[in-house]
């Protein structure tokens, strides 16, 4: 058994994927704009991921734009039978690289081929509609339309499955009653977890919880209870982080993304990590903290979405 398997399965739609997976974002160049600075090194990354038995790889056709997807095909096509590749829709890239929201039918449209012609596919695996409403933050407000048109591509067989991104607990619930939703991808980790409730409802319906920033993105989380269950281990923070959120519910599909080689055997050996009961309890007081820390800063004082330094 290698590393990765001891991670376990969990389903994502009707396929089945380890639940240590690999996301490309990094894969592309600064900013996720332009193409990588070492072309030859973002081919390895991939190939590496799967030859360790990824099988579950998270992608958009806005990284770069187009870069990352063809990274992926010039990696890895034709694709192993059991790969499952995850992209996004819902937003492009401006001249200057700006994220922009890309709701309208024509664009919804486009997106989905351009990611069939990128990835050379004839169906995507599974497609997640991304809330634009706020680039950052889930924040409330109709997605009927666009996922209308989601599941309008679905139905013409150029989809298999369908989740959400930067979503509310609301619109999850309302976007049941357009489409099956396969899996919600939001923001969460040890500090950050106002999806506890969400992840648990998704759990019961057997719906995947794909959590992105297990580390605090651009803005790493830093904590001494982190450090000190890390080095008692002799493991990372970032494989502390990644088996915490192993243990935390079945249904969650990890991809934490690098660009290095070296850096991703290490998030894969982060499967190997097991979490003493005393460690969870260390590491939950992380979001106890947090929430006490919110209840004293200004509203707005965290607007860009940083995460806090703990």
């Amino acid at each position: 058994m290698s590393n990765i398997d001891q991670s376990g399965t969990f389903p994502l739609g009707q396929r089945t994927v380890k639940r240590l997976g690999y996301g490309v974002m990094q894969l592309a160049g600064p900013g996720v704009f332009g193409p990588p600075k070492d072309h030859a090194a973002a081919l390895a990354v991939l190939r590496e991921a799967v030859a360790r038995g990824v099988n579950h790889i998270d992608t958009s056709d806005s990284y770069g734009p187009h870069v990352t997807n063809r990274i992926i095909r010039e990696a890895l096509h034709p694709y192993p039978d059991d790969l499952v590749i995850a992209t996004k829709i819902g937003a492009k890239r401006g001249k200057d690289g700006s994220w922009l929201p890309a709701f309208s039918r024509e664009e919804l449209t486009q997106a989905v081929h351009d990611n069939l012609r990128n990835l050379r596919v004839d169906v995507l695996d599974v497609v997640n509609l991304r809330s634009m409403f706020d680039p950052h933050h889930p924040v409330e407000g109709s997605l009927e339309a666009p996922l209308t048109v989601l599941a309008d591509l679905q139905r013409q067989g150029l989809v298999r499955h369908i989740g959400l991104s930067n979503v509310t607990a609301k619109q999850v619930a309302d976007g049941r009653r357009i489409a099956p939703i396969a899996c919600v991808q939001n923001y969460y980790n040890l500090a950050h977890r106002e999806d506890d409730a969400l992840i648990d409802d998704l759990a019961r319906d057997g719906a995947a919880y794909v959590p992105f920033f297990p580390l605090g993105g651009f803005a790493p989380l830093q904590s001494s209870s982190l450090s000190e269950v890390a080095a008692r281990l002799g493991a990372t923070p970032m494989q502390v982080a990644l088996a915490w959120l192993l243990r935390r519910a079945p249904n969650i599909l990890l991809i934490p993304g690098t660009s290095s080689v070296a850096h991703m055997r290490e998030n894969l050996a982060a499967a190997e990590c097991v979490l003493a009961d005393d460690a969870i309890k260390e590491l939950d007081s992380m979001a106890e903290y947090r929430v006490r820390l919110t209840n004293v800063i200004p509203r707005g004082a965290r607007a860009d979405n940083r995460a806090p330094r703990i």
